[in-house]
């Protein structure tokens, strides 16, 4: 099953489709809030969506997490909308996938991915990743988590 993924921002977002059964990757992107959400509305990915979420960890946050978090509440109600799912992930939970530990950053995530499907490659000799950067990279962890969890 095709299922889009979202790592969301305060005013860009990183978004891509993936099939979990095959390992096949499409249209990953990095664009404006705006543009994800005119997308989604008018339905140009799948009706099958998994975005990261924001989690507590008891300490402050500033004015881009609350931002963020409304995005997040439009990209849920413009997929829920046209009769599409919408389930949310933490951070926390993709890295105990991965990793095997809350501990784990970021480029721990990066590293048991391309462990597991292969490298980007390069324009000449793209691998099973290619087009995968910055934040398309917890993008991508989310869809394979999310895909390895809901068989």
């Amino acid at each position: 099953m095709w299922i889009t993924a979202i790592d969301p921002g305060t005013t860009e977002s990183a978004v891509l489709t993936w099939e979990g059964e095959e390992k096949r990757l499409c249209g990953p992107v990095i664009s404006s809030n705006e543009a994800i959400l005119k997308s989604i509305r008018k339905g140009l990915w799948t009706d099958n969506y998994v975005c990261e979420m924001i989690a507590s960890y008891g300490m402050p946050v500033g004015k881009e997490v609350f931002e963020t978090v409304l995005w997040i509440g439009q990209f849920k109600e413009a997929a829920e909308s046209r009769g599409g799912t919408f389930e949310l992930v933490t951070r926390q939970q993709v890295k105990l996938h991965h990793c095997m530990s809350n501990k784990a950053k970021d480029s721990n995530v990066s590293q048991a991915l391309r462990d597991k499907y292969g490298q980007v490659g390069s324009k000449n000799k793209p691998g099973p990743l290619y087009g995968i950067k910055s934040h398309l990279w917890s993008a991508l962890a989310v869809a394979t988590y999310w895909s390895e969890t809901h068989k």
